[in-house]
C-alpha cells in the first residue's frame, strides 16, 4: 500500500502551520506522530497534497498547570502522558487511558492532539477527555477559540477543527484523589475497544457506542438521583446507536455497556 504522491513541509512554528493551512485549505494535513494518518493515506482514504509536519514543535509539547487545570501541548506523546508525574497526580484517568493506547511503538510515537483530530470512536483517549470535563484549544487566522469535548466531535473521524485550525493544547481539571473508574473490552491485547468506559464525579463517557465518544446521560441522571452504581449501570446504552461489524453487533455492545459501566463505577481507585 503506498500513498498518493504528497509534499512535505516541516512547520517552524504553529503560527507557520496555520499559515500554510490558510494558504492550502482541505488540500493540506497536519502530521504530528503519523499513527492515525499515515494508514488512512496508505488505504487512499486520505489523499492530501502537503503534509505539515508539526512533530518537532517542542512550544507543542508538555504538560503544565494553569490553575484548575492541567493544560497538555497536543504534540504530547501518548507515553510521556503515562508517565508523567504530574497527570498521574492531577488527573490520574488520563494517564492511565495513555497507558492502555496501542503497544509501546504507539505510544511513544502517537500523541494526544493527534488522536483526538482523528476522532476514532473507539479510541481510549477521546473518551477519557469527555469523561473528564477537557476541552481543547484551537488557533486559526482568526485567533484562538477553546471547546468544550462535548462539543469537539461530530461524527465518524470528524470534529468541529477547521481546515485552518490547529490543535495546540488540551485542558483538563485537575482531579488529585478523586475516584474513577476506566474498562474497555477488546478482543486481542492492543486492539479498538469494542466498548470502553470511563467515570470519573459522576460523569461517564463511553467509547464505541454511536459515531462519536458520547455521554451515558441517562446512568449520570440516576447516578445524580441517588442510584446505586448497578441501578445506573442498566441504564448506560439508553440512547447509544452502536454500530456493528465482525465483532460484536447492537445489542451484544449495549450490554457490553452496562458490564463495564458498573464495573466502572463499583472499582473506582483514588
Amino acid at each position: 500500500m503506498i500513498p498518493a504522491q504528497f509534499e512535505y513541509v516541516a512547520a517552524e512554528s504553529a503560527e507557520h502551520a496555520i499559515s500554510l493551512l490558510a494558504e492550502h485549505g482541505d488540500d493540506a494535513k497536519l502530521l504530528a506522530g503519523g499513527h492515525s494518518l499515515l494508514p488512512m493515506m496508505k488505504l487512499r482514504l486520505a489523499a492530501p497534497e502537503l503534509l505539515i509536519d508539526i512533530g518537532g514543535l517542542t512550544e507543542l509539547a508538555g504538560v503544565a498547570t494553569d490553575g484548575d487545570e492541567l493544560v497538555i501541548g497536543a504534540t504530547t506523546k501518548h507515553a510521556d502522558l503515562a508517565a508523567s508525574e504530574l497527570v498521574g497526580a492531577q488527573a490520574p484517568l488520563l494517564a492511565y487511558a495513555a497507558g492502555q493506547v496501542g503497544d509501546p511503538q504507539i505510544r511513544h510515537r502517537g500523541t494526544i492532539g493527534g488522536s483526538l483530530s482523528h476522532a476514532d470512536p473507539a479510541a481510549d483517549l477521546p473518551m477519557a477527555i469527555v469523561a473528564l470535563g477537557g476541552s481543547v484549544v484551537l488557533h486559526g487566522p482568526n485567533g484562538m477559540r477553546t471547546v468544550p469535548a462535548d462539543d469537539l466531535f461530530v461524527g465518524y473521524f470528524e470534529t468541529v477543527v477547521q481546515p485552518d485550525e490547529v490543535l495546540t493544547a488540551i485542558r483538563v481539571p485537575r482531579r488529585p484523589g478523586n475516584p474513577w473508574g476506566y474498562q474497555k473490552f477488546v478482543r486481542r491485547a492492543n486492539d479498538w475497544a469494542i466498548v470502553g468506559v470511563a467515570a470519573i464525579d459522576g460523569r461517564i463517557a463511553l467509547a464505541n457506542m454511536g459515531s462519536t465518544p458520547l455521554r451515558a446521560s441517562a446512568a449520570e441522571q440516576a447516578l445524580a438521583a441517588g442510584a446505586s452504581p448497578a441501578a445506573a449501570a442498566e441504564h448506560a446504552a439508553d440512547g447509544t446507536s452502536p454500530g456493528e461489524d465482525m465483532h460484536a453487533d447492537r445489542e451484544y455492545r449495549r450490554h457490553l455497556a452496562r458490564v463495564l459501566t458498573r464495573r466502572a463505577l463499583e472499582h473506582q481507585t483514588g
